[in-house]
């Protein structure tokens, strides 16, 4: 009889990333990952603390992931180019990934260090960014707001299926992005 895999909370996450990533939040159970790796749902416990916890490692993980991407998009770029990669890469990320992107939609607990780190590296990357235009910090992070909620109201909209009118969305999302380049040059050119 072969031996059982020994399981790992990295297993338990990965299981957990799995279903997330095909199924959405709401689909990471304890139920669900326990089956997932063929074992009984209190054997999970000997990895995880809580269900809160382990949706927690999939929204690190995804906001890990996803700041990996996007620093890869931006590598080299800087202005313009680097917010259009950046918002593409992002936009395409939910778009492959919606459920994972769903899951990291939570706000980041105070206390829990490792998810305010993920989170805060993305804001740190969008600042990098966006210094060409040499904004002060209190306008920058104003205007890393608005991009993220371009974006996301783009993509929730998109999969809500929230666009009706038949104009392409990509142009609808350029468009936007290309007043948001405008406001940033008035700003550049007023100080």
């Amino acid at each position: 009889m072969a031996r059982k895999a020994r399981i790992t909370r990295e297993a338990v996450l990965l299981a957990a990333v799995q279903i997330a990533d095909a199924e959405g939040r709401e689909a990471v159970t304890i139920a669900a990952v326990s089956k997932a790796l063929g074992i009984k749902p209190p054997s999970l416990y000997n990895h995880i603390d809580s269900l809160d916890e382990l949706r927690t490692m999939v929204a690190v993980h995804t906001l890990q992931d996803l700041y990996t991407k996007l620093a890869e998009k931006i590598r080299g770029l800087s202005g313009k180019d680097a917010v259009l990669a950046f918002s593409h890469g992002f936009m395409s990320y939910a778009r492959e990934h919606p459920g994972l992107y769903e899951t990291a939609q939570i706000l980041p607990n105070p206390r829990d260090t490792e998810l305010q780190q993920a989170s805060e590296q993305i804001v740190h990357l969008s600042l990098e960014m966006l210094e060409p235009y040499g904004l002060p910090e209190e306008q920058g992070i104003h205007v890393v707001r608005g991009l993220r909620s371009l974006i996301h109201g783009f993509i929730s909209l998109e999969r809500a299926s929230g666009f009706g009118i038949p104009l392409e969305v990509k142009d609808s999302f350029e468009y936007n992005l290309h007043l948001l380049f405008a406001g940033l040059d008035a700003q550049v050119n007023k100080g």
